[in-house]
């Protein structure tokens, strides 16, 4: 067994021997359905570079058509004890999959953004090569799935990008004991200094079973216990100690100015005799609110987000390699950001790894459907909960968001079962994790929400001064029509008090070289929400914005559109190779709002007409309504 390029597909619970399956697949497309089982196939007629999707350049196949059904195989070998239990392990599959070993069926699993596993032991041949075939169905004209930014028409248009069918994420293996260690879940409690460990032992049940908890941080170690496995299940508070008034605490405190992590190791013993053992890691953080601001470690935090689409135009969703998820996070922080906004998109959880590394918030957003079904409402609940699950440990993610702007539930401010959805998804995200805020609806309609986020286009820096001017009554303003026509909060809906944040603004597009005629995503104009005629334009505008937003006192946070050019949108600060548009360092001085009042600093003066007037926004393209693909209503 090795590693990858890509790093272990599972930060949060490692162990030392696995095998990578990512590389050469065969791979078949079978758009007649012709197909049921493996032995079906007489003949594969492609190659697929797992795990890069087949809309994909960096997968060899680089096909964008409408295809319903393909099919995947690849052979690997693996040498098994008798105690010994293999699992197979998929990071994510878009969207349903069936998954054979030695043409014996072993499992299925629907949703395309949250990782499975199967025991395949009993399907392994002793001494021969062993055959996983995998079959992935993926309607391109469903609306009714979670699918976030991807297409259903067949060349992206407007905000929406490619399609991703098929494996996204690492293909992987390991081998544990009959007896293992399954999941892990850790809970700072900060206010008693307290972690919250609960560990689930898969496998054989069986009685006189010992778990070792050793924490440690900074070369010191912090907790090196030992607890009876009961039910093959612990649950502990592991209390770090108080030294008295020097305390040294505080400096494992994490931050996204001092990300410090604090390492486990989690042992499993039968008696004297060690079973499995796994390497996982922590931290001390809470995030919350507290009246009209979020608090990070009990302090007030402003948060300076950007929009972050996670796409790359050569590999799609996936990254194209192991490096680049660290280089977004270095440039974002660069950038004078403190986190992002992941926008539609469940990322990799080896994205949430380098977060955590190098201190950067992030929201987690649920990727929309685009129609309100029975069937809609069954899927998103199903795959939200697993990305909640997926995700709890990182300390990175600080708040949950299972709707954007009304997506999904596209008569939120009429309908009571779109309203229903919106609070029981909210409630559901409370109940399975009760240490983050969440946002039930981000943008406009507001239900039940901890933050009140505001999506507003207007890039006149003095409309918005004046709109979210600090003698306005915030009932009045929260009960205006806008943007795009829709309610902030809706009626029954008051504000209660909770942090406002204008989520996305900007969009200011700006393209750095000509685009190409022969490029099936280029228009005849960059898509943006404003169009900067020069770098020296853009980055006047961008600043000019900034220093507006940055002192809206309304505001306990912003988030800004977006990171990157995404294929036709062109609105993003560095374009789609990852180059500033203008120099970095006058984006960050922007971003931080230096020489503003925030954060302690000396506020510049910003001249505001009194008899500005401030008309309704134009709608933003392709958000009032979903148009249904013909012959799919």
């Amino acid at each position: 067994m090795h590693a990858t390029t890509f790093g272990y597909p599972r930060p949060q619970l490692r162990r030392k021997e696995w095998m990578c399956l990512n590389g050469p697949w065969k791979f078949t497309f079978d758009d007649g359905q012709q197909f049921s089982q493996p032995s079906d196939i007489k003949k594969w007629d492609r190659t697929i570079q797992v795990p890069f999707c087949p809309e994909s350049p960096m997968s060899g196949i680089h096909d964008t058509g409408f295809h319903r059904l393909c099919w995947y195989q690849r052979d690997f070998e693996i040498d098994t004890k008798d105690d010994e239990r293999v699992m197979i392990h998929f990071g994510a599959v878009d969207y349903s999959c069936r998954v054979w070993v030695n043409d014996q069926f072993v499992g299925t699993h629907e949703g395309g953004h949250t990782p499975f596993q199967f025991e395949i032991t009993q399907s392994l041949r002793s001494g021969k090569k062993q055959i996983l075939t995998v079959c992935v169905e993926d309607d391109p004209f469903d609306l009714a799935k979670p699918r976030g930014k991807q297409d259903w028409q067949l060349n992206p248009h407007s905000i929406w990008y490619p399609r991703t069918t098929g494996i996204w994420q690492t293909v992987w293996l390991e081998k544990v004991p009959s007896s293992y260690i399954d999941r892990i879940r850790w809970t700072p409690h900060l206010e008693r200094w307290e972690i919250g460990c609960e560990v689930f032992v898969g496998g054989t049940r069986c009685d006189g079973l010992q778990l070792r908890v050793r924490l440690s941080a900074n070369g010191q170690t912090l907790v090196n216990d030992t607890y009876e496995v009961i039910s093959n299940e612990v649950h502990r508070r592991i209390a770090l100690s108080d030294p008295g008034i020097d305390d040294f605490r505080n400096e494992l405190l994490w931050s996204p100015e001092k990300p410090t992590l604090i390492q486990a190791e989690i042992q499993l013993f039968s008696g004297d005799k060690l079973i499995d053992s796994i390497d996982s890691y922590t931290a001390l953080r809470s995030a919350a609110i507290q009246k009209d601001r979020f608090m990070l470690n009990g302090r007030p935090y402003y948060l300076r987000l950007v929009l972050d689409q996670g796409y790359w135009r050569e590999s799609l969703m996936t990254p194209p390699d192991a490096d680049a998820f660290r280089r977004d996070i270095e440039l974002t922080k660069r950038m004078g950001f403190n986190g992002v906004r992941k926008h539609q998109k469940i990322e990799d959880p080896q994205f949430l790894y380098w977060a955590d590394v190098m201190g950067l918030l992030v929201w987690e957003e649920m990727p929309s459907a685009y129609r309100f079904t029975h069937e809609a409402v069954e899927r998103i609940t199903r795959e939200w909960t697993e990305a909640i699950d997926r995700d709890y440990n990182h300390p990175c993610v600080v708040v949950w968001v299972p709707f954007n702007e009304s997506w999904g539930v596209p008569d939120l401010a009429e309908k009571p079962a779109h309203q229903n959805c919106v609070q029981a998804l909210y409630h559901l995200t409370k109940t399975l994790d009760q240490t983050r805020p969440v946002i039930g609806n981000d943008g406009w309609e507001s239900t039940a929400t901890d933050i009140i986020g505001i999506h507003d286009y207007d890039n006149n820096p003095q409309r918005l001064l004046k709109r979210y001017n600090p003698e306005a009554e915030i009932s009045d303003i929260l009960g205006r029509r806008w943007p795009a026509g829709r309610m902030l909060t809706l009626e029954g809906y008051p504000h209660k008090g909770q942090p406002v944040m204008i989520t996305e603004f900007g969009g200011i597009a700006f393209v750095t070289k000509p685009i190409g005629q022969d490029d099936k995503f280029a228009q005849s104009a960059a898509w943006g929400y404003a169009l900067g005629r020069s770098k020296q334009d853009l980055q006047n505008r961008y600043r000019e914005l900034l220093e507006a937003v940055n002192r809206i006192e309304l505001f306990s946070g912003f988030c800004y559109t977006q990171l990157t050019d995404t294929f036709q949108e062109m609105n993003g600060l560095l374009d789609e190779n990852r180059n500033p548009k203008f120099s970095i360092e006058e984006i960050a001085s922007a971003t931080r709002g230096l020489g503003l009042e925030k954060d302690g600093q000396i506020a510049m003066a910003i001249n505001v007409d009194p008899g500005l007037t401030i008309p309704p926004q134009h709608e933003r393209p392709g958000e009032q309504q979903i148009p249904p693909v013909a012959g799919h209503s």
